[in-house]
């Protein structure tokens, strides 16, 4: 399965086409091949993309994280640009691959990206890690991190099963440093600790 060009897209998604002026990225065009499914996810997306009752900056270093565990590349270059423009800076955001554990990230931060960690290794989160995003996040944002760390994991899994390519215009934006190799060498290293 390949991408659909917007002029191929089922005419019951147009409100897609425009609510992306004309030009959807790549996953958008991927999952245009099920019109039912990418309808049905759509207002999850707007609702995910704008951070839910999270912060944009916070909403970006989860899924940025994500991208880490998943190996997703569209994914992790798609959210540098996402992250550039909320706020985080490129190192903040190649610190993401570190996790945690990496030095300067505010207590906040800290139990956002161990809550992700968590999330992926155990499929959900214990009372300690629910007692210590307490202390940083309303229970609407705890559902949120959950929901929305879970869209992007789907995402991931569909960016690998049919290695979708970043979109032009992404690529574009990019710092000259985010290249798939220097996030191959991210994820390394973070798997190597």
């Amino acid at each position: 399965m390949k991408p659909l060009p917007p002029s191929e897209w089922d005419p019951s998604l147009q409100h897609i086409i425009d609510e992306m002026q004309g030009r959807p990225i790549n996953l958008h065009c991927l999952l245009a091949n099920h019109p039912a499914l990418l309808k049905a996810w759509w207002a999850y997306r707007m609702y995910a993309v704008h951070g839910g009752s999270l912060e944009l900056r916070e909403t970006e270093i989860m899924i940025l994280r994500v991208a880490v565990h998943m190996q997703a590349w569209y994914e992790w270059a798609a959210h540098v640009d996402r992250g550039l423009a909320a706020g985080l800076t490129l190192d903040e955001i190649e610190k993401v691959a570190q996790g945690p554990a990496a030095k300067g990230w505010h207590a906040g931060d800290v139990a956002l990206l161990t809550a992700v960690d968590t999330l992926i290794r155990d499929r959900c989160l214990p009372e300690p890690i629910r007692d210590e995003l307490q202390q940083h996040f309303s229970d609407h944002q705890i559902l949120d991190i959950i929901a929305i760390q879970g869209m992007y994991v789907t995402i991931a899994c569909m960016i690998g099963t049919w290695d979708i390519p970043i979109d032009d215009e992404l690529g574009a934006r990019l710092p000259k440093t985010v290249t798939p190799e220097s996030f191959q060498a991210l994820v390394s290293a973070a798997n190597s600790h």
